[in-house]
């Protein structure tokens, strides 16, 4: 239990202190499955600032980012501390516009 609560504010953690976080597999220079592939092109295509985490890297953070969000897939999208979504949503909300706004805002506050 005590690993389970140490994960999930882990979690929290890098969310609340990452303007744009994505839970993803492998990394922005070598994504390891196509749907972080497509969610770090787009994140690029923004030229914003992001970090990225590793799921392959920790299995731990690979099941607990899922029960963090109520979310069973990966990648994860966080936007200023708020959970967008996985691939299809962040490709539609890219496609409506409605990401653009939200990255500005939420890298625009220094």
């Amino acid at each position: 239990m005590q690993a389970h609560e140490d994960v999930q504010k882990f979690i929290a953690h890098l969310v609340a202190n990452n303007k744009v976080m994505l839970f993803m597999k492998g990394n922005k220079s070598f994504p390891q499955c196509g749907f972080s592939a497509v969610v770090v092109e787009i994140l690029k295509k923004h030229a914003v600032p992001f970090e990225t985490f590793n799921v392959l890297s920790d299995p731990a953070v690979r099941e607990g980012v899922k029960q963090f969000a109520s979310w069973p897939t990966i990648p994860q999208l966080y936007v200023g501390g708020e959970f967008i979504g996985g691939c299809d949503i962040v490709r539609e909300m890219d496609a409506n516009g409605e990401l653009e706004s939200k990255l500005k805002a939420a890298t625009a506050a220094a």
